[in-house]
């Protein structure tokens, strides 16, 4: 195995370094920020440090950077100082490439929804324009600025309480929730690299039991020691909370056919783990786990 490349905050050229992190840390949420000035001319610009911070209240976090290049600050972040208002406009597929085009650095006072084609239509409770065109619009109040340093690259962290979300209908579900294919939303990368969160790049992972998983330590060395089961299967494993009793086990073995014809086989017991744990893999990449586990339990 190679030596891991260790790199310290000064080792690189701070725009080789910061390029190195955007691509590490990674798909970020992208916050489409409206600000306005003290004039009431609109500004619209990307920003992906950027996430939620709570829901009572609820309390968004985005971060205006000081310039890598030339340790200037953004027009975004004068307006949330001066005006205290910023609406933020979630992104999807369908507006990446406007998005896109909104972060060119034009002139103070040019408007970036003219710029870039989109929509503006007004807030309900404050004055900074929402984007017709993004699926889930927050109206917030800036309840802080935290400045993290003077240098470029330095974070300028808005924290925002929301205080209105608008949510477009194209993206419910029938039941009035959001349906995470339909709003297709985009995350960024590094470089110029984007990554959009739909189709088979969509995956569910079970939330840990809420009355306690198994655990690693509770597998036996034959199935964390498996060359089939991957680490990823294993955490699936050791998320059920009891394990299945033998009786359903036999009933199990009895009943599916792959299973009944793998025990039914003349074969050493190293070839047969190797077609449970493959059968056990394939239940797992169903989402299966009970009945996984009642193929590794087959005797």
């Amino acid at each position: 195995m190679q030596k891991m490349k260790t790199i310290g905050p000064k080792d690189l050229p701070l725009a080789e370094f910061h390029n190195a992190l955007l691509t590490a840390i990674a798909p970020r949420p992208i916050c489409f920020a409206s600000t306005i000035d003290k004039d009431g001319n609109p500004n619209l610009s990307p920003f992906s440090f950027f996430n939620i911070f709570g829901s009572n209240p609820t309390r968004f976090i985005f971060s205006p950077a000081r310039r890598v290049r030339d340790n200037t600050i953004k027009h975004t972040l004068e307006n949330a100082i001066a005006t205290k208002e910023v609406v933020i406009n979630v992104v999807n597929y369908a507006m990446v490439q406007q998005m896109s085009l909104s972060s060119c650095e034009y002139p103070k006072g040019v408007s970036e929804f003219e710029k870039a084609g989109f929509t503006p239509i007004a807030s309900e409770k404050v004055k900074p324009f929402r984007v017709k065109e993004s699926p889930v619009q927050f109206e917030c109040k800036v309840v802080d600025v935290i400045e993290t340093g003077k240098e470029g690259g330095a974070g300028n962290l808005i924290i925002a309480e929301m205080v209105l979300m608008h949510i477009s209908p194209d993206v419910l579900t029938a039941d009035g929730k959001i349906d995470q294919h339909k709003i297709d939303l985009v995350g960024r990368l590094g470089s110029d690299w984007y990554v959009r969160a739909s189709g088979n790049a969509l995956f569910e992972v079970a939330k840990p039991a809420k009355n306690l998983g198994i655990g690693f330590d509770n597998l036996s060395e034959e199935i964390k020691n498996s060359t089939i089961l991957s680490g990823n299967n294993l955490g699936m494993l050791a998320n059920i909370e009891q394990l299945p009793d033998l009786d359903s086990v036999a009933i199990f073995q009895r009943m599916n056919k792959a299973l009944n014809s793998i025990m039914n086989q003349d074969l050493g017991k190293e070839s047969k783990n190797q077609l449970l744990h493959q059968l056990a893999k394939d239940f797992l990449s169903e989402g299966k786990v009970v009945e996984a586990w009642k193929t590794l339990l087959s005797k």
